[in-house]
């Protein structure tokens, strides 16, 4: 048995199933809530309350919500949480069963394995989980998605007595990207699955778990500047190609193979350097001392000390020259006109090709064959 406490969630199943040795690496280091994830606790909250109520989110603008008090909700939040409460009422229509924020245990196959599917719905042999992703710094898509995987796992452990299920229905609502994705899966196929993730839990539950680093799983793992393992993944991706790091300052020496390896652990590395300087910089501002390092203060820009006394000599001198006026964007456009009224800027909004951007050639998105004009408009 293990010695440390061991949390298998499906939140961070990501990390465990790919990193076993993840789970006992982050035992007992803080878990420190951010603004972000708050956020995305008040947008959850919402939608349980409009789909509970019969509600539209629209009506709690200017409201607090019950839970948390202290957050009101605005217009933005509403016309987001909307897009989920829409999928959702859509899904459901003519379903058999509807369960919002359902808690689903799936320790048949996880030991204490359980977590909470913001709504399962039941229709004939299909079993229906959907996912409301309220951030928006990384795209989330419902593609094997373990999270989801895992909630299936534990609706149908839950109900699988009520029909004979078929098949499984992942989706994820990504409502600040404009972005839902949809992936299904066999009763048959998701079962099989179980039994690996039941041995990656297995091993993710014993005190030598092997660390395992990787890009998703390094990602938000709280360890990863302590950790050993991914240190000596980083230098190994590094210095394997490379006879020096003088190498490092001349990108037109390296074959393609060197630059593909570069380029494909090029988010691990920035990471794990990011995380070590979080590291480094918390201890200093904590008052400790860092071998070679020290604090100082950064570059600022010159603001008003008061805004409305600037305000009262700018315009006493200057008059309307004081202000400045800027035409709303369609973004803020449709923000306060509602997007039941968005049809009326779509003849007033183009949408210029973004600018090239390198990714893997796994991406879904199509390439791009660039002219000489593409770059000039670049």
């Amino acid at each position: 048995m293990p010695t440390f406490h061991a949390s298998l969630g499906a939140s961070n199943s990501h990390r465990w199933l790919q990193c076993p040795g993840s789970v006992k690496a982050e035992s007992g280091l803080p878990n420190t809530s951010s603004s972000f994830a708050q956020e995305g606790t008040n947008a959850h909250e919402l939608a349980e309350l409009c789909l509970r109520n019969n509600q539209e989110p629209s009506e709690w603008i200017g409201k607090p919500l019950i839970e948390n008090p202290t957050h009101v909700v605005d217009a933005d939040m509403a016309a987001n949480v909307t897009t989920y409460t829409d999928y959702v009422r859509d899904a459901a229509r003519d379903a058999d069963d509807l369960f919002i924020e359902q808690r689903v245990s799936y320790s048949d196959w996880v030991p204490d394995g359980f977590g909470t599917a913001d709504a399962v719905i039941l229709r004939g042999d299909t079993i229906h989980v959907c996912d409301l992703k309220y951030g928006k710094g990384v795209q989330v898509d419902a593609d094997n998605n373990t999270q989801g995987m895992l909630y299936a796992l534990g609706a149908y452990a839950e109900f699988g007595w009520i029909s004979s299920f078929k098949e499984v229905c992942i989706s994820i609502v990504q409502p600040r990207l404009d972005h839902i994705s949809e992936w299904t899966i066999s009763v048959d196929k998701l079962l099989q699955w179980a039994e690996w993730v039941s041995q990656r839990a297995e091993a993710a539950l014993s005190d030598d778990a092997e660390r395992v680093p990787g890009e998703k799983q390094c990602r938000f793992c709280r360890a990863k500047a302590i950790c050993p393992a991914l240190m000596r993944y980083t230098e190994q991706i590094i210095m394997a190609d490379f006879d020096d790091l003088d190498e490092l300052d001349s990108p037109d020496r390296l074959s393609d193979a060197q630059l593909q390896r570069v380029l494909e652990h090029k988010g691990t590395i920035e990471s794990w350097l990011s995380a070590i300087e979080s590291l480094v910089r918390e201890r200093l501002e904590g008052g400790q001392d860092f071998p070679a390092f020290k604090l100082v203060a950064g570059r600022s820009l010159r603001r008003w000390g008061n805004d409305s006394e600037a305000e009262r000599a700018l315009t006493k001198v200057l008059g309307e020259k004081a202000y400045t006026k800027s035409l709303l964007s369609p973004a803020q456009a449709e923000k306060i006109i509602g997007k039941e009224n968005k049809a009326l800027l779509d003849d007033l909004v183009v949408k210029p090709q973004g600018k090239p951007t390198l990714v893997p050639e796994s991406d879904k998105r199509p390439s791009i064959n660039l002219t000489e004009n593409d770059f000039e408009s670049c």
